[in-house]
């Protein structure tokens, strides 16, 4: 791990300037079994020892980002609904007193539907949580088993209300491309996520990450995932129903009226600087990618060591931060500036710009003036066109 010493001519230079805050909640009532974010299971929280350890790690990375202005926070997990109002508010509290704060600072809070956790989003909203992200995942009761779902669709929809009634940003997740999923079962579900009065929905197409039980499902033949070409179907259907609805796709699995797009992941899309605390956070300050011990008994000896959880921060080359800036760009609706990416980032060039004309012509690309971005049938492609188009 490398440490970074940081001018205070630099950090001068910077006031003012842009950030925003990720905070990861590690724990979970159980184990989706397509879930392979860095989430645990255990019998009990210390929410006293969490709400130390996290002011500890966020105030580490406060100090090495002295007047920075603060767009957003985002808890996300794990199931950060399990965590204590006063938890939250006490986070919230203290990024208030580490930076400036945006006049709209957003600030969002993932959660299950469960009916305990749902009670406590009139006490997170006044907390300072102002937007909920709901993992809703089905309306269907079947899918929700299938998927490891520890609530009910009834309990879905309760928690939806509850929620709408908390706070004014709503936004939910769903998951579609299921084993069994037609045309006619997805048209239904996606006609009702879209009559349900949110600004921002996330619709996600399962898929298979190593190491998740789902995966070790599939190696043994207990199931067969959606077909490629019936999982395109699904995404183009997604697209057209989504745009007419005005809710159109900001990013691959990301619909929200104008204006109502999450901020907080703009801020990595756009490729802007955030802050990671929490374990297994990542972030990516001053040059730096950085990521937190992921094991929470890891993270809390790491803070009591260190003050901090981190283990591991390293520089980034230009090549390096110039390929993760394509990546994440090129999944926004928008597109990018390659020009004037490049020029940010202090590399030659963003693209191969002999590439880039065939994809072009191909029809994957398309380009007006400064700006290059996907085509529908480009987004659906877009792996392989990155790893073409890379310079």
């Amino acid at each position: 791990m490398s440490t970074l010493a940081i001018r205070p001519e630099v950090n001068a230079a910077r006031t003012g300037e842009a950030i925003a805050l990720y905070v990861h909640w590690p724990f979970c009532v159980s184990k989706c079994p397509y879930c392979d974010f860095n989430s645990h299971v255990r019998a009990s929280v210390d929410q006293e020892e969490w709400r130390d350890a996290l002011l500890a790690d966020l105030a580490h990375e406060a100090a090495l980002l002295p007047g920075r202005r603060l767009t957003s926070i985002f808890f996300g997990g794990g199931t950060p609904s399990l965590m204590e109002p006063a938890t939250a508010e006490a986070i919230i509290a203290a990024a208030r007193d580490h930076w400036l704060v945006a006049d709209d600072v957003e600030i969002t809070l993932e959660a299950n539907p469960n009916n305990a956790e749902a009670a406590r989003f009139a006490d997170l909203a006044s907390a300072g949580v102002n937007r909920i992200s709901l993992g809703l995942q089905s309306f269907d009761d079947a899918s929700l088993a299938f998927l490891g779902r520890a609530h009910s669709a009834d309990e879905g929809m309760r928690a939806l209300e509850a929620a709408q009634l908390a706070v004014d940003r709503v936004s939910f997740d769903l998951i579609y491309a299921l084993p069994d999923e037609t045309e006619e079962s997805w048209q239904v579900a996606l006609a009702k996520a879209l009559g349900l009065g949110t600004e921002h929905v996330s619709l996600y197409q399962l898929t298979i990450e190593p190491g998740t039980r789902f995966a070790t499902m599939v190696a043994k033949h207990d199931f067969e995932p959606l077909g490629p070409e019936a999982s395109a179907a699904l995404f183009e259907m997604t697209q057209d129903r989504t745009t007419m609805a005005g809710l159109p796709a900001y990013e691959i699995s990301n619909h929200a009226r104008p204006g109502a797009e999450s901020r907080h992941n703009l801020a990595y899309w756009r490729y802007h600087e955030y802050a990671g605390v929490g374990p297994g956070a990542h972030g990516r300050r001053l040059g730096m990618r950085t990521v937190r011990h992921r094991k929470p008994e890891n993270f809390l000896s790491a803070v009591a060591r260190n003050g901090h959880g981190l283990i591991e921060e390293e520089r980034l080359t230009g090549d390096e931060a110039a390929n993760e800036a394509l990546v994440m760009g090129l999944r926004l609706a928008e597109g990018i500036e390659p020009a004037a990416l490049a020029e940010r980032l202090g590399v030659e060039r963003l693209v191969n710009e002999d590439r880039v004309g065939r994809m072009i012509g191909l029809g994957f690309l398309d380009r007006d003036e400064t700006i290059l971005r996907t085509t529908a049938s480009g987004r659906l492609l877009l792996d392989s066109i990155l790893a073409e188009i890379a310079a």
